[in-house]
Formats: structure tokens, sequence, C-alpha cells
């Protein structure tokens, strides 16, 4: 057979076999059809497995593209960007260390970690270096071994915390990347060389710098900075949080986990949540705000967290009151749609904005309101048969995903809103070169509660997420910065818990499945973690038991 045939992206190509490794390259198709892709070809899908470019093929078959425009070949993207800075750091600071943080501002914010403040002509010489590096376009070697030898590897490397964490590692085969003489593990698939990385920037942040990749709109320019000074304040309070608690990493919490320390770990958490929580109802008390503007993606706690806020207003002798905002949808005919004709229950205009803000304000001042009832059967409004009339030490708590859009409460003064933004930010990640997104904490927590709450299987949660993703873009994630207070629900110590209940959930789902892909990466980092089987010590208000179960304050 001198030739195969393909069907790449639904259309059959043929391509010779090179004699020499008895197959085409991945990485030569990819070039062939790289025209036809808005991103940067990164990853190929063969037989529903995720398949690196440097893949030999050599049979008839398959192929779908993933390109950085597709959220598993923008991770395959940032990971060799990430690897590329990491050596250009290496190469320019003696003794220093690279950590790799969390997204910010439209990249990946890191830090560099050498005897004083990096400066702009810092920035200009690693971004000089990385050029270099992409040029000579050096080959990404992946070896595969063993875990006792890439662990003897890493140690010979003095990379003495990755060789530990690989301990952990719970299937044997470890996959081991060396470019240009640099040994690291990424959890995660690469590039076959330097030269793939196209487009990117830096920008000087803080203490660190954050890396940009190309834009979803042209892959030829970088994403552009956008400035997100709460949500990075947010992240650094977190941070020396996780410093002062001792768990800044997988490594240190599995071994507070062996050594039967997690009671205090635990403790600290929830009553740091305690106090954060505290420390915002006193502040909508003494700035006498009358509106409470609750917004969160999906599975950030938001119930939990409304009903702990509603006890603190209590104990500062206020008495708060919930609307729902389902309640005020449009009729369903009148309800927008999306791109593709479907009902966009999600869109500000599925409520009906005008009604909303009349009795708002009519209840801000003093006036009898009839609240209305949405019936979801026949699709419109019903009468409910209730009035509300509130006092002046009554906040109304209004929670919802439009919550920090201004459109919600347009008519409403500034004055009177007090804005919160929740999200379950991560604050540990595997090691100092391979993070832990705050999407993939909240996809386990929803998987977790989705079957134990509301009978859905791990497989359909993980295909209806790209859907609830994109609803946090469009309605949720532009508004964050509007917020006066950021809370970040996550709890350290809460993925070495969720582990014991999403592992079985995920690995029911078969090989054929449209989830699959997602659940064997998911998989793939929680094997890193201990698992957390006494949960004796989480308390039954604790965000966390939202998901898990045993929670006393919500259904």
């Amino acid at each position: 057979m001198n030739s195969i045939n393909l069907k790449i992206n639904g259309k059959i190509q043929t391509y010779s076999i090179n004699n020499e490794y008895k197959g085409v390259k991945l990485e030569d198709i990819a070039k062939a059809n790289e025209e036809d892709f808005k991103g940067i070809i990164t990853l190929g899908i063969i037989n529903n497995k995720l398949k690196e470019l440097s893949t030999i093929i050599k049979e008839n078959c398959s192929i779908k593209f993933l390109d950085t425009t597709d959220i598993d070949g923008k991770r395959v993207y940032y990971r060799v960007l990430n690897y590329i800075f990491i050596m250009a750091c290496e190469e320019l600071f003696e003794n220093t260390k690279v950590t790799v943080e969390h997204s910010l501002s439209n990249g990946l914010y890191c830090e560099v970690h050498i005897n004083r403040n990096l400066n702009e002509n810092d920035i200009n010489k690693i971004k000089e270096k990385m050029n270099d590096i992409i040029k000579n376009n050096y080959e990404i070697e992946k070896i595969s071994t063993t875990k006792d030898e890439a662990i003897s590897i890493f140690k010979q490397n003095n990379m003495i915390e990755k060789a530990e964490l690989l301990k952990y590692k719970e299937y044997d085969d470890v996959k081991i990347y060396k470019c240009n003489g640099y040994i690291d593990h990424f959890y995660g698939y690469m590039l076959p060389s330097t030269g793939y990385i196209k487009t990117f920037d830096l920008k000087l942040y803080k203490s660190g710098v954050i890396l940009f990749g190309p834009s979803k709109e042209n892959k030829d320019i970088p994403r552009e900075f956008k400035p997100q000074p709460k949500l990075s304040n947010i992240y650094s309070e977190s941070e020396e949080w996780s410093k002062l608690i001792g768990v800044d990493k997988v490594l240190t919490l599995n071994k507070i986990i062996e050594n039967k320390e997690y009671g205090d770990v635990i403790r600290t958490v929830e009553s740091l949540h305690e106090k954060k929580l505290s420390q915002i109802a006193d502040d909508i008390k003494e700035q006498k705000k009358r509106i409470v503007l609750i917004a969160a993606p999906s599975s950030s706690g938001k119930t939990s967290f409304a009903h702990r806020l509603c006890i603190h207003l209590r104990v500062n002798h206020l008495n708060p009151v919930s609307i729902s905002l389902d309640d005020y949808f449009v009729d369903r005919e009148h309800t927008p749609r999306d791109e593709f004709g479907n009902y966009d229950f999600e869109s500000i205009y599925a409520i009906n904005l005008e009604q909303f803000n009349r009795d708002l304000k009519d209840l801000l001042d003093g006036k009898e309101i009839s609240l209305p009832k949405f019936d979801f059967k026949l699709g419109k409004q019903v009468d409910s048969n209730k009035k509300l009339k509130i006092n002046s030490d009554q906040p109304i708590i209004l929670e919802g995903i439009h919550g920090l859009n201004p459109m919600l409460t347009s008519s409403i003064s500034d004055d009177e809103k007090f804005k919160i933004y929740l999200s379950a930010l991560t604050q540990i990640n595997l090691d100092d070169h391979n993070r832990i997104p705050t999407t993939d904490l909240r996809l386990i927590r929803r998987i977790v509660r989705d079957y134990k709450f509301r009978g859905y299987s791990a497989e359909t949660t993980i295909m209806n997420w790209n859907s609830v993703r994109r609803g946090e873009e469009k309605n949720i994630f532009p508004f964050q910065e509007e917020a006066n207070v950021i809370f970040n629900s996550a709890c350290l110590y809460e993925l070495a818990v969720l582990k014991k209940y999403a592992r079985p959930l995920l690995e029911e789902i078969k090989e054929n499945s449209v989830a699959y892909i997602e659940a064997n990466r998911i998989l793939k980092f929680l094997q890193y973690f201990v698992e957390l089987d006494d949960v004796s010590d989480i308390p039954s208000i604790s965000i966390l038991r939202e998901f898990i179960g045993g929670s006393k304050i919500v259904d």
C-alpha cells in the first residue's frame, strides 16, 4: 500500500506513505489543511482519542483537527508557550523559578521568582529569547517511560517536587518532554516543536508576567490585555491564604491528608469563608444598601452562599427578602432566540426588564407590589396571589446570571446596590508548571451534584458543559469587574474530597462517547490527588456540602 485515504473534518483526502516511518505524520496532514482553520492546529482526534501532531498514521481513518479556537487545542498551545517561556527565563536568570499561576486578563499569569522585581527591560529580553527558541524550531521530544524511571530522571535534574508528585500517579506510564536539553513533565499533550508557536505576547503585570496566545478572531494577532484588577486582587489574597495554611500545591495537600492533619485545614478554610461572609454583611449594613445582587458561573455555590449571607444579615438586625428572577420571564412567544433558532432563556431580554425595574422601584419607595409567578408549563406569567412590601431594614436579595449586568436594574441608582461576584477560583496547582483551571473545579462539582441530586449522568453533564460555558462567557464574565466584592468559594481541600465521588462516574463513560475525551482528561489529573474519604470535619453549612450532600441550608 503506497497511500492511505483519510477523512479529514468531513472531506476525503489521499496521502502518500513515507517509506522511512511507514506512514504519514499527522503534522504534515495538519500543515496541508491549516488554511481551512481559523486558529492554529494543535491536535487531532482519531477514534475518539486525542492525538499529538507527532503521531504517525498508518491506515485509513477519520481525523478531526482541533485548533486554538477550541478549548483542547488552546490548552496545548498555551502549554508549549509556557514551556518556551520557562526555558527562556531559565537561560536568562540564575537560580530562577517560574510558576504558572492562573488565567487573568485574557491571558495566563505567571511569576518569575528572582532576587528582584522584573522590569520592562526583562520582559523585552524574555520575549527576544523566546523568539530565538521559536525561530530555532527545537524538537519537543516525547519520552515514554515508567514512573520509577521518571522519578529518577527528575531527581537527577534537581526537580525534587516534581519527582515527589509523580509517586502519587496511579498509572505507571509517564510522558516526559525534552527540548533543547530542558526536561519537564506536563499532564497534557504537546506540539512537535517550538516553531509551532506563531503568535504570542507578554505583559509585565504586578510581580509577574501575563502570556497571551492567538486571539479567537485572528490567529496572527495576540489576545488583548483586559484589565481585571479586582479578580487579580482576589487571586493574590487567596494565594496568600493558601501559603499561610500551608497548602500551595497538590503535593503538600497529599502529605497533609496522609498525616491525618486535614482537620485543621478544613476548619481554617471554612472559618475564612465565614469571616468573609461576615465582612460582606457588615459592609451591606454600614453602607445601607437596599439591593444585593449576586452573580456567579455554574457550580460556584451560589445557593449556599446566598443562604449563609442571609444568616449574617439577620445577625446584623436586617431581615432580607429574596425575589426570583425566574418569575419575571417574558411570555414564551416573546422569548428571544439564539443563533440556532432555539429559545434563549439565558438572554437578559428573556426577562421583563420594564416590569422588574418598576417593581423594584416601588418596593424601595415603600409601596406594595403584586408578585408575579411564571408558569413554565403554560409559558407565561400567572397571578401568584402574593403581595410584598418591605421596610428599610429589609434588603432585597437578587441572584442570577445577570445580577451584575447594569441593564437588569437600570432604573435603580448604584448607591442602592451591593454587587457580589462569586466563583470557585482554584488556589492550588499540580506543580509549578501545571495549573488546575477554575473551570475544571466547577465542572467536577457539577458532575457530582448533577448525579447526586438531579439524576444526570457524568456523560450528560459534560455534553452540556460547552453550552453552559458559552452562556457564562456571554452573560457573566464580562461584568465580573462590576462587583463591589468578589468571593472565592473554592475550598483548598475539595478536589481530594470530590475525587471519590467523581471518579466512578467518569469511569462509566464509554470510549465511543462524545464525553469520553473530557472525562479521560479529568481522570488523568485527578489521579495525582490522595482521596480524602473522611468528610466528618466538613460542616453542614459548607459550600462543598451543596455538591457532596449533607447540607443543612440547601434543599
